[in-house]
């Protein structure tokens, strides 16, 4: 018990990464034999696994509030508690794409509703908290801007893309145009704020270069932002309709391709930029950690910003795109979570959380 007490909200990422495979698949612009059998199985180890980690990291803030406190003072864990909110809204969201045929819809609409409105809540305190702490008390070095520091301030958003799957649920009228505005403002709420951590982040990495350590996996969280915005103007996009005046709604559906086609390009920059920097740590032994969960959520947000896009523009393309991406979604998520269970077996992962010491980046010296 004293081991499991050392896991921290960073584990949460593993039901992102899990769950992100289940709803990404069920969005895909084509068909797949036995795919929506792999993404109900999917989805319910995601949601199993979300019970068991509030079980035991909740068991922990009871039992040792203190020692669970140093997670928010540490200025890299502090950071990861903006993936418990995004846990709970991705498990819920698949509970309307894909768990409504295990349980009924009812059943999943309801679900979805605790979920996301608990993660809704969860998700606007951290973007308001974390931040504060950094602001008032988080020892920051001008080199320590890394893809963690997203994680707060991404929740809003996927609360804005999962809501629009709540509007046909809603009454007509005032209550569905104002859970579509508030979708849109939680959109505008997380984009700015993610904008400004993603300059942070190139200006780190142009100036002082990377970690050169399983730090550097984080980088793909930028995917996050980017892929869960196209997601949602797409889905709020669609489903404005059903809330607002028709030629709103036509503008609301015209921005889906507007904002979602220039994003996803820089999208693509930065996976060939993040790839190209993972592929250098590792072949300098980068060691395993849970960072590598970073790979699955974000790649996965841009399969579902991408088959959006396949479906807002009628693209071939995009349809090829999302799919090829979809194939990497889950050879990575494969991966990280054969690894990550054999490193709880082992009990390589269930250690302390990481030192509050700063990472140091560098360059290469050019020779």
């Amino acid at each position: 018990m004293e081991v499991l007490g050392n896991i921290g909200p960073n584990w949460f990422a593993s039901v992102m990464g899990t769950g992100i495979v289940a709803t990404a698949g069920a969005g895909l612009p084509i068909r797949v034999v036995g795919l929506h059998v792999f993404t109900e199985a999917v989805w319910v180890i995601a949601a199993v696994l979300l019970v068991v980690l509030i079980v035991v990291v909740g068991g922990h803030w009871l039992r040792h509030p203190t020692v669970a406190r140093t997670h928010a003072r540490n200025p890299q864990m502090a950071h990861f508690y903006g993936a418990a909110p995004m846990a709970l809204l991705t498990v819920g969201a698949g509970a309307v794409l894909v768990g409504r045929n295990l349980m009924g819809e009812r059943i999943a609409v309801d679900l979805d509703w605790v979920l996301w409105s608990c993660g809704t809540l969860g998700g606007l305190f951290t973007a308001v908290s974390i931040p504060f702490f950094m602001f008032t008390q988080h020892d920051v070095e001008p080199d320590a801007a890394f893809g963690g520091w997203l994680m707060p301030v991404v929740p809003p958003m996927v609360s804005a893309a999962t809501g629009a799957l709540l509007l046909p649920h809603l009454a007509a009228g005032a209550a569905r145009a104002t859970m579509l505005y508030g979708c849109y403002a939680m959109f505008g709420l997380s984009l700015v704020a993610s904008l400004n951590v993603i300059s942070m982040i190139w200006t780190r990495l142009t100036m002082y270069g990377t970690s050169g350590s399983a730090r550097v996996p984080t980088l793909w969280i930028v995917l996050g932002p980017l892929g869960q915005s196209i997601t949602a103007v797409g889905l709020l996009g669609a489903g404005a309709r059903l809330a607002v005046d028709r030629r709103i709604a036509e503008e609301m559906d015209a921005f889906a391709i507007l904002y979602g086609v220039p994003v996803w390009g820089f999208a693509v920059l930065w996976i060939a930029l993040a790839t190209s920097l993972t592929v250098r740590t590792l072949r300098r032994g980068m060691p395993f950690a849970l960072t590598w969960w970073s790979l699955t959520f974000p790649v996965g947000t841009f399969v579902t910003g991408t088959s959006q896009l396949a479906a807002h523009t009628h693209l071939g393309a995009f349809a090829v795109a999302a799919v090829v991406a979809y194939a990497g979604l889950l050879l990575t998520w494969l991966l990280v979570a054969v690894r990550t269970a054999r490193g709880s077996v082992r009990g390589g992962l269930l250690t302390l959380p990481p030192s509050a010491a700063p990472v140091k980046a560098s360059k290469d010296r050019v020779r």
